[in-house]
């Protein structure tokens, strides 16, 4: 009989266990973070679950190919709750297919940076929470190599230009770019192409380019096109086109800290900190690697003559399926609210050295000189504009302008390459 005891007290104990953990409520998240960005987010994830036990967050990883597997997810009607994302463009086509919920006046936005809160609007609503930015006017370096080879900051086009004739003239390779991403390679190219365009034709046109009101085969856009081409063509680009080709982003800083150097620039956004120090942990920031912005090229391109930035970053999009999945479950808002708040910014930028979106940050977590810098960088800038490509509709910005930059560095005409970009626009925006 007390072996029966026993066992029944241990099936209720069971049951019970079991009983608890169906309680939980559920809230799926979908990101496609790589390398030590990955972690970060699951400490984030850990201190809400921590706050609210109540709650548990399953979180998937997918890589490049995120917009592609969202897009037969959501066919399926089976998305996550949640994905972080930089998309935009895409995220307007979601609100327009009702897909995505209007957060206004179901989040507390008070903490988020203002300057940045606008990006995640759309036709009166609140469809993206911006949460982690990134400056994307960047180039990477290595300090002590510059000073021992005696190599100065250029403050200008021209004096990059002069730069990378003198580090080619000392038998070395100016420049690292890494296009490959899977399924989503060719994004980094774009990065350049709205840079120089930030830098050559202005704010102005730029949103014009952006917006489609001016062709891709506006002389403007072609001259962009033209200035990013001209690296391969004068030989500053280590391994040439193929080496752009076959290089990972991710990797493309790497020849910076070999020793000896085997490439000595490579432009990325803020993010590709965590990737250096992922690959050389024992590099400190601001003495072994640093960066210095992307110069002006035609200053009179802004109204005051000062250097434009580029920026990215991730805004929290929340899904709603509109049955039992709805992403207005409180517990899936709950959790939107908590990646905008002082705590998950802060450990992002701590784990990481990312900057932050939340006003309220406490300036002591930017220890890194780096991300103290590009933090001053993104709330100084005179003008700044968010990365063009992520601001198009899915089919140009992530699609078919990411393929043109393969097309063009793998030597299609360029006027082919605008002209199949231009009728791939029309379609896209219908005009």
């Amino acid at each position: 009989m007390r072996k029966i005891a026993m066992v029944f007290l241990i099936g209720l104990l069971v049951l019970g266990v079991a009983a608890f953990a169906g309680d939980k409520k559920i809230v799926r998240v979908m990101h496609g973070w790589p390398g030590a960005q990955a972690p970060a987010f699951q400490k984030i994830v850990d201190a809400f679950e921590a706050q609210n036990p109540n709650i548990e967050v399953q979180v998937e990883i997918v890589g490049r190919d995120r917009p592609a597997v969202l897009a037969t997810r959501l066919a399926a009607g089976n998305p996550p709750d949640i994905t972080p994302h930089p998309w935009i463009g895409m995220m307007k086509q979601w609100a327009d297919a009702g897909q995505i919920v209007d957060l206004k006046g179901l989040v507390d936005t008070s903490e988020i940076n203002p300057a940045l809160l606008p990006i995640g609007e759309y036709k009166g609503g609140l469809y993206g929470l911006f949460i982690f930015p990134n400056v994307k006017s960047c180039v990477w370096y290595n300090p002590k190599v510059f000073t021992a080879k005696g190599y100065k900051i250029p403050n200008t086009w021209y004096e990059l230009l002069a730069l990378s004739d003198r580090i080619k003239a000392d038998g070395g390779v100016p420049w690292s770019i890494g296009l490959e991403s899977g399924a989503a390679s060719g994004w980094p190219g774009t990065d350049w192409i709205e840079d120089i365009m930030l830098r050559t034709a202005g704010p102005a046109v730029y949103d014009k380019w952006v917006a489609h009101e001016i062709p891709w085969t506006d002389p403007r856009v072609k001259k962009a096109f033209e200035i990013f081409g001209s690296l391969f063509d004068k030989g500053y680009v280590l391994g040439g086109r193929t080496g752009a080709l076959t290089t990972n982003f991710g990797d493309a800083a790497d020849p910076l800290f070999t020793n000896p150097p085997t490439a000595y620039m490579s432009k990325q956004a803020t993010f590709i900190q965590g990737f250096i120090k992922d690959h050389f942990p024992n590099l400190v920031a601001g003495k072994d690697y640093d960066f210095f912005t992307f110069p002006p090229i035609t200053p009179k391109a802004t109204p005051d003559g000062s250097n434009p930035i580029l920026v990215s970053g991730d805004v929290v999009t929340v899904f709603n399926t509109g049955g039992p999945l709805s992403g207005t479950r409180p517990e899936v808002i709950k959790f939107a609210q908590f990646l905008t708040s002082e705590k998950a910014a802060t450990i992002w930028s701590t784990e990481l050295g990312e900057l932050s979106a939340n006003k309220n940050a406490d300036p002591s977590i930017f220890t890194n000189p780096i991300t103290k810098k590009a933090q001053e960088m993104l709330m100084s800038a005179s003008y700044s504009r968010y990365d063009g490509s992520d601001m198009m509709p899915a089919e140009i910005g992530t699609g078919a302008f990411w393929s043109a930059i393969l097309d063009y560095v793998s030597g299609v005409p360029l006027d082919t390459v605008l002209q199949s970009l231009e009728q791939s626009a029309k379609e896209a925006y219908g005009n």
